[in-house]
């Protein structure tokens, strides 16, 4: 963080005031607002890619210099490793509709005049953007083509698809890979692909519209220009990603967003608003062709967020990823016709979707064995039944006598002897491939329990820490966890 402290000074003639670390989402970006003595703000961040940042530091500038809605670069470090943007506040398009998320896609008129606002804005940054833009500076590469599909598809492969423990034939997989990747690149394209776009990169805030901020915030000339003429706008931002590319990718990234449920009818709608408008750049292909093309670049846009969803959850353990899943897998669901020219990956897909769609409930108890093995009450006779009494128990110590499985103290004492955690991987390994299983036949019911001599610490511990690593790898399997002597359940 000095770094950026030291820019902000070498370009203000102070330090900040303050600084705010901001949270992070799946970038390694470290991103800082920064707060001057007389209250105003910008961004600064902090990137480990001098590449990624170069892409990012000369497209705002291309983009304000045509008048686009992007935040303008301050400031920027030799190394270009670091720089201060402008601040667009707090509130982004996402956070703007969460009320009709949070309802189910049931979006109220202001959020929908937002989504028609946003639509409306992605055509000039995909087509004015493009105008004189040096594209040779995009980061990691500067064009949509197959080799870059492919590695989309493979990250899909061995991020997503071979966790999920779904059979495929490697070569057959590979050939119709390669002929989607085909199609996908088929169309000569000349306008800038946004790549990440979604509602979490729209900024919603009043800021100048006539916003040049080269002189240091804290000046005369700033601040007049700070409090006049403000208005509502959108801002586009984290577009480093950025390429040459068609313009179906970005309105299908958009409007298939895993977790923003649009209806069917809000999402044709936005689609009209979209071809319209784009309309006003270029020609556009027929109705007919443009909802073909569209639609194949939602199937590709699917197993590209699968594959991010999977490592960012599977691997990196960050559980807005893995919530996120259910909505990415719903959303395939409804794509699997038999018109696409993919046989094998299709059977594959529906193979995979029927597992991840399951209904299977599995349920997990602590007990004491002094009050006897719980019964399984959905009539399948029970599950596995594991014995804790075997590990180091917290309850001989008077310490953690009062305490539970549940406590940090009895937490820390476990984990520092460390027998419970050897017992606790075998279950896991044992777990995860009978659950698998019970999906693959499409069984709705299994049954964990563990027990101990009181039921307060080694078996509250065991369940506990089998229903989050449940919850983490099997995101679309209901768990359901008991304590019993401590009458808990969740």
């Amino acid at each position: 963080m000095q770094r950026i402290i030291d820019l902000y000074k070498d370009w203000c003639g102070q330090e900040p005031a303050k600084t705010e670390r901001l949270a992070g989402a799946g970038s390694n970006r470290a991103y800082y607002r920064l707060y001057n003595s007389d209250g105003s703000t910008t961004i600064g961040c902090i990137g480990t890619s001098k590449e990624e940042n170069h892409a990012f530091i000369t497209l705002s500038r291309h983009f304000c210099t045509l008048g686009l809605p992007v935040p303008e670069v301050l400031a920027v470090s030799r190394d270009e490793l670091c720089y201060i943007q402008q601040d667009l506040g707090s509130t982004s398009l996402f956070d703007a509709i969460s009320t009709g998320r949070q309802a189910g896609g049931q979006y109220n008129e202001t959020e929908r005049e937002l989504l028609r606002k946003t639509v409306k804005l992605l055509p000039r940054i995909q087509f004015e953007g493009a105008r004189g833009m040096d594209f040779s500076v995009c980061y990691p590469q500067p064009d949509f083509d197959e080799t870059g599909v492919m590695f989309d598809l493979n990250y899909f492969k061995y991020c997503f698809l071979k966790p999920s423990g779904t059979d495929f034939h490697e070569l057959r997989l590979e050939n119709d890979f390669r002929q989607l990747a085909r199609d996908l690149t088929s169309e000569p394209s000349s306008t800038f692909l946004y790549r990440d776009f979604q509602a979490r990169n729209i900024m919603v805030n009043e800021v100048p519209q006539q916003k040049s901020l080269k002189t240091p915030l804290g000046s005369a000339a700033s601040l007049v220009e700070e409090t006049s003429n403000l208005k509502p706008q959108l801002y586009f931002i984290d577009f480093q990603g950025g390429r040459r590319g068609p313009y179906y990718y970005d309105l299908a990234s958009f409007l298939w967003q895993a977790s923003a449920r649009y209806p069917d009818e809000l999402r044709s709608e936005l689609i009209e608003v979209y071809y319209n408008e784009a309309g006003r750049y270029a020609k556009m292909p027929t109705r007919e062709v443009f909802d073909s093309r569209l639609r194949l670049f939602v199937f590709f846009r699917q197993l590209q967020v699968l594959g991010a969803y999977g490592y960012r959850g599977y691997f990196e353990r960050k559980p807005h990823f893995l919530q996120s899943i259910p909505f990415a897998i719903d959303n395939l669901s409804h794509l699997l016709t038999d018109d696409l020219p993919y046989p094998h990956l299709l059977d594959v897909l529906r193979r995979m979707v029927a597992a991840q769609t399951c209904r299977l409930q599995v349920r997990i108890f602590s007990f004491s064995y002094k009050k006897g093995i719980p019964q399984d009450e959905s009539g399948n006779g029970g599950g596995y039944v594991f014995d804790c009494r075997g590990t180091n128990n917290p309850g001989r110590y008077e310490q953690y006598k009062h305490l539970t499985g549940l406590d940090q103290p009895v937490i820390q004492f476990l984990e520092d002897d460390g027998e419970i955690l050897h017992f606790l991987d075998s279950v896991y390994t044992l777990a995860d491939k009978h659950i698998q299983r019970y999906i693959d036949r499409g069984f709705t019911s299994l049954m964990f329990s563990f027990g101990c001599t009181g039921g307060q610490h080694r078996s509250v511990y065991s369940a506990q820490h089998l229903a989050e690593h449940i919850r983490q790898r099997f995101p679309m399997v209901k768990v359901q966890l008991c304590h019993r002597e401590l009458r808990v359940r969740s």
